[in-house]
């Protein structure tokens, strides 16, 4: 069976069964600050568990995409090791909230999976949860006596807490699960050993396939449970491995989810993948191509849905899994050129027809992954010269740990590549001490991010915080719960959910409004306003004497006015791009503060400046055309679109959406705009660069900043005509003042070599004789091109040269080498070895030919120690 097959026939399973069929979320998430990806199915639907949020139907189905890279069974380094982790997965699940329960739940699964799929139950094990007396918690025999009427009680097992008791994090709902797992090994090795002994043993062929979660309860802060108002159930499939079953294969990596993948590198790299490895090398293989197979899906499904590589955050965790991917190309496959990108294709037309997005988004996700790749085998090979380094400064044969660390942690270099690389010279890693700077780091790591959070203390029972800020900057409000945070980064905070809140929290690219709340008796500061799991959060440094009081909510006008500017700028600075550069524009990402806009769009190529002026000029076309908003607030998603609304990548929409129109712009969005465009006053582009392949970003300003930066400009302007003595054409007496520079520097450079001339007759008598080579090493007063030109002279003089020359223009000391070549030839001198051991002395490095090579630093001070050492190269 197809794993589309497979796939539709879950779907169609529970449509059957009156579940309403909702597409995934996007991978990364954008309104959840405690996650940075969808992790598991459930995460998209946490707000109807907590009770923040209706959902559209009690009974949902649906196909998540999730991607893990840390946790329980999937630390990112271990996936490719074995067969049936990933980074991404798909997660097939049903969801009742507050509808059906543990009966209909698990007849529904096994109905499933033994009538439709066809799976013998004879290899299948369910497990229970057995009871915890530290949670006061008993055995679930209504799962047990569920399951009785369906297996053979050999067949149910008893599982603990740590296995059958599943919660959301440390706190929030959580509940008892019963798991249902699948034994495919051979009849031979089922006679050797029972499956049930190997049931959540991490045994590759004996996995869990489905768990049927049952929330019932709330842990709270103080790790006790109490019963949660409604009991929900949280299912969820691995269909990867679901595929490995009914395609009666034994590894996930055997199956048509990742076959065509696996060939595509094959053919790619000339690499044959052995689905039984027979020795050392065909592992080695095989490890290679299921992590690229793996990580390509992740990276891809990633860009695709709105997240670019970076250096921090998700960004980040997205640059480590293809960076993972990338070295075992390069140490394994031997693949020196990029070519993970050309996998996209062959993943596009595998998923395209259920996942829209990556068919969509394909040449921005195959031209973001080439740069990447393209950029960090220059790492590695920068890499590679760093670690030369390190090596020709290692005193034995064991390379510091610490060191090894550094080129991990400043320079990306992977430290599998740098064991590796090591063990092929003969060298060892300390491999204690890496792993000793690691945790080290981690652990500060942690400690700057350590956070306690302490239980809602609920002042008003339901669903009774609404937003009223579209329409108001000021509102009474009363205080529905509240609670206290602890962090190491921010310190002692209180975030308060408040009842018709005119405050905006932070979403859609814009920043979360800011203000007071004001009593009788007291103002609270309101420093930022954000959103989770539906509830809008007002973050202060204080909480109000009376929670129970009555308070009015007020908004800082300037800073919503600003952002507000901002933002409905935005709306027209995409119109702009898409008129002037062409419809292939799309928004890939937007920051929308009081002081200026931040827009990401895909673009083949640098925006030129008088594209940008084209493009700045439409803008301030439709702001001089007084152009009033348009506000549909309820407006059903498909009739927007039909009526020629954007909607922007990468965003989850509900059935009903807000649209916001100026003139012929209209787009989806919930954030703060102004009531006419003449109110953004004037739109300036302050810059324009490169994001990433296909991508480029527009940083621009309006309103007051406009204003403040036409005075700026002003100024210094007039503080130019001041300086050159208030000339009647400014622009005149600067060209003339360049191309006076132009000729002094002429003149200096040919003084300069007029210096080196003369400086070579004097040199030329100093130089003495080593071992028979003639041997120069001196501090000469020359720029670094000055030096290279006198060396070069002095190379002239004869035969078994060894030169080494110092400068220090601006306080920054350059060596430069100079080797014979039949000195290179016969003796194995190496001027850029000779720079490098040298550059040490003058806390530098450098490199070159074998001939002539040049080594920067930072310490003057290390000049006399460089040159007095250079002599031990000849001795």
């Amino acid at each position: 069976m197809k794993s589309q097959d497979i796939r539709k026939q879950f779907l169609d399973f529970f449509k059957d069964r009156d579940h309403l069929i909702v597409p995934s979320a996007p991978i990364v998430t954008k309104d959840d600050p405690t996650l940075m990806f969808n992790n598991s199915g459930m995460a998209q639907f946490k707000e109807f568990f907590l009770g923040n949020g209706t959902p559209k139907s009690k009974r949902i189905a649906d196909t998540q995409k999730c991607l893990r890279v840390s946790g329980k069974h999937n630390d990112l380094e271990e996936v490719g090791i074995d067969t049936y982790h990933h980074t991404m997965f798909e997660m097939l699940g049903n969801w009742s909230f507050g509808d059906y329960f543990k009966k209909e739940a698990i007849h529904w699964a096994w109905e499933l999976l033994t009538e439709v799929y066809k799976i013998d139950k004879d290899i299948l094990y369910v497990t229970v949860f057995e009871g915890n007396k530290e949670d006061n918690l008993p055995m679930d025999q209504e799962a047990y006596d569920i399951w009785k009427e369906l297996i053979s009680e050999d067949r149910i097992l008893m599982g603990s807490k740590k296995d059958n008791f599943w919660e959301m994090g440390d706190q929030g709902p959580c509940g008892p699960c019963s798991e249902i797992h699948v034994d495919i090994r051979s009849a031979e090795e089922k006679t050797q050993k029972s499956g049930r002994d190997l049931v959540n043993a991490d045994h590759p062929q004996v996995v869990e396939i489905w768990n049927n979660v049952f929330m019932e309860f709330n842990r709270k802060a103080d790790g006790s449970l109490e019963k949660l108002p409604a009991q929900h159930v949280d299912t969820g499939m691995g269909f990867e491995r679901l595929c490995m079953v009914l395609q009666g294969v034994q590894s996930n990596y055997d199956t048509d989810v990742f076959t065509p993948l696996i060939q595509k590198i094959e053919s790619l790299t000339g690499k044959k993948y052995t689905i039984k490895a027979s020795n050392e090398e065909e592992d080695k293989l095989n490890i290679a191509i299921r992590v690229i197979a793996d990580h390509v899906r992740a990276v891809a499904f990633a860009i695709a849905d709105g997240q670019l590589p970076s250096n921090n955050g998700a960004g980040y965790v997205i640059r480590r899994i293809l960076r993972r991917a990338i070295r075992y190309g390069f140490t394994f496959l031997d693949k020196k050129e990029p070519f993970i990108f050309e996998l996209v294709d062959t993943l596009s037309s595998q998923m395209g027809e259920f996942f829209p997005e990556i068919k969509t988004q394909k040449t921005l996700v195959q031209n973001v992954i080439r740069e990447e790749e393209t950029s960090f085998l220059r790492t590695l090979d920068q890499g590679l010269q760093l670690l030369e380094n390190v090596i020709a400064s290692t005193e034995g044969k064991t390379v510091s740990g610490q060191k090894a660390f550094e080129l991990y942690d400043t320079f990306g270099f992977p430290i599998d590549l740098t064991a590796l690389i090591l063990r092929e010279k003969g060298y060892n890693l300390d491999e204690a001490g890496f792993e000793a700077a690691m945790q080290e780091q981690k652990a500060r790591s942690r400690a700057a991010s350590e956070v306690s959070t302490a239980d809602w203390t609920i002042l008003t029972q339901g669903n009774t915080e609404t937003f009223v800020g579209y329409d108001q900057l000021e509102n009474e409000v009363k205080i529905t719960r509240y609670r206290k945070v602890d962090s190491k980064k921010d310190g002692i905070i209180y975030q308060i959910v408040l009842s018709d809140t005119p405050f905006y929290p932070e979403g859609g690219g814009q920043v979360g409004d800011k203000g007071k709340l004001v009593s009788a008796n007291e103002t609270i500061e309101v420093i930022d306003t954000k959103k989770e799991n539906n509830l809008i959060l007002h973050i202060t440094k204080k909480l109000p004497e009376n929670v129970n009081g009555t308070y009015t909510a007020v908004v800082d006008e300037k800073l919503r006015n600003d952002s507000a500017s901002n933002h409905s700028a935005t709306h027209l600075l995409h119109q702009a791009l898409r008129s002037v550069l062409g419809t292939h524009v799309e928004q890939k990402g937007s920051l929308v503060s009081p002081n200026y806009l931040r827009f990401d769009f895909s673009h083949f190529s640098k925006v030129t400046d008088e594209e940008l002026k084209e493009v700045e000029d439409f803008v301030n076309a439709r702001i001089q055309e007084h152009l009033p908003l348009i506000e549909r607030r309820s407006i059903p998603f498909q009739q927007a679109i039909e009526e020629g609304a954007m909607a922007l990548f990468g965003e989850k929409y509900g059935d009903n959406v807000r649209a916001i129109k100026f003139g012929e712009s209209m787009e989806l969005c919930g954030g703060i705009h102004v009531k006419n465009t003449a109110d953004i006053w004037y739109f300036k582009i302050v810059s324009e660069s490169a994001v990433a392949a296909g991508i480029r970003r527009i940083e621009a300003i309006t309103n007051e900043a406009v204003k403040e930066h036409f005075a700026s400009q002003e100024n210094a302007l007039n503080e130019i005509k001041a300086a050159l003595k208030n000339p009647q054409d400014t622009l005149k007496a600067v060209a003339s003042l360049q191309d006076e520079n132009t000729r002094l520097k002429k003149q200096i450079e040919a003084l300069l070599k007029d210096k080196a001339k003369n400086l070579k007759g004097e040199l030329a008598t100093e130089i003495q004789e080593i071992n028979g080579v003639k041997f120069l090493a001196k501090q000469v007063d020359l720029d670094p091109a000055g030096a290279k030109d006198l060396v070069y002279e002095l190379g002239n003089l004869g035969t078994n040269l060894f030169i080494v020359l110092a400068t220090a223009q601006d306080d920054k000391p350059m060596l430069t080498c100079y080797i014979s070549k039949e000195l290179v030839a016969e003796k194995g001198l190496n001027a850029g070895q000779v720079v490098r051991e040298l550059g040490k002395h003058i806390q530098g490095g450098g490199g070159g030919q074998p001939f002539f090579a040049t080594a920067g630093g930072k310490n003057v001070n290390g000049i006399n120690d460089a040159l007095a050492a250079a002599a031990d190269f000849i001795k």
